[in-house]
């Protein structure tokens, strides 16, 4: 065999899962992701027990958590790591900025872990799978805390040469997912920005800040990590797939749909993870709405002869 082919044999070689690990700045800036917007939350309950709590930062929380839930849910998710739908570049753009608020990592290492996830979903190799350690008690309650929040405090990374090649190919892209940190800043600061100007008044610019940044952050990062954690755990599971995704009903307007789980694992570029009768699924009427509008093409909308073979209980 010749040098020529030996290179030729190498580079056809899969890339690696891994790619090392985070170093210590990138895992501080975790910690404090993950953190402080939890320790806004804890602080969050006796403040609107009596005060503290208008209905303005009521309204900047609503309005701020969906569009960075829809950012996550039909951006970073449904669009760019399963490809349901194409998409007008400026709605691309906007789509990766807004997921950017949600506080869940850069673009890049958002979509690279969920598609590992997928690739080794429940098994080995599964970044937040609730079932590695084993079926008894304990192994269920540490398999819980691994897959809800645990798995963030692993400084293993997932190879975007491997996972994200397409996006790496995107240098807006890039570039977006590296001013991540841009993206969710301006979106801590400007609720209290607004309730201020609303209300002409520095306290609602501090507790603006305060309900529809931080609060808001560390709500809707544990109704996401619940689909982690919670939908592979409890639920009913009408749909095959290869492994223990569910449907959880409670969550399926806090996570815009996200938690009939089950079908997205049986068919994972679906637009529509609701598709039973009663499931509500926003993020699926959203990009319907764009699909109306021209913004989205070629949607992968859920088709009969495709639930028919997935083995959807109809």
């Amino acid at each position: 065999m010749t040098l020529t082919a030996d290179a030729d044999e190498q580079s056809m070689e899969p890339e690696p899962v891994l790619v090392g690990q985070r170093t210590w700045g990138p895992n501080i800036l975790v910690y404090t992701f993950v953190l402080g917007p939890m320790l806004a939350l804890m602080i969050a309950v006796p403040l609107a027990w009596g005060w503290g709590l208008s209905w303005v930062d009521i309204m900047l929380f609503a309005v701020t958590y969906f569009v960075s839930l829809l950012g996550v849910t039909v951006g970073f998710h449904r669009h760019f790591t399963h490809g349901s739908f194409k998409a007008k570049r400026w709605l691309q753009v906007s789509l990766a900025v807004l997921g950017s608020t949600a506080m869940q990592g850069p673009l890049l290492h958002w979509v690279a872990d969920h598609r590992r996830h997928h690739a080794y979903s429940d098994k080995e190799g599964d970044p937040h799978s609730p079932w590695l350690f084993g079926t008894s008690p304990i192994a269920v309650a540490k398999g819980f805390w691994h897959a809800h929040m645990g798995w963030l405090f692993n400084r293993d990374m997932s190879n975007p040469r491997r996972f994200v090649p397409d996006l790496l190919a995107d240098p807006t892209m890039v570039r977006i997912s590296k001013l991540f940190w841009l993206w969710s800043g301006i979106w801590l600061v400007l609720p209290g920005i607004i309730g201020g100007l609303v209300t002409w008044s520095w306290w609602a610019v501090l507790t603006g800040s305060f309900w529809a940044g931080l609060v808001r952050v560390s709500f809707l990062q544990h109704v996401t990590w619940a689909v982690n954690s919670v939908c592979h755990m409890i639920g009913n599971r009408p749909f095959a797939s290869r492994d223990r995704a569910a449907n959880f009903w409670p969550m399926a307007i806090l996570s815009g749909g996200e938690s009939w789980h089950n079908l997205h694992h049986a068919d994972p570029t679906s637009a529509r993870h609701g598709v039973l009768r009663g499931q509500i699924d926003i993020s699926a009427r959203v990009i319907w709405f764009f699909e109306k509008l021209g913004w989205v093409w070629n949607v992968r909308w859920p088709t009969p002869q495709r639930l028919a073979k997935i083995g959807a209980r109809v």
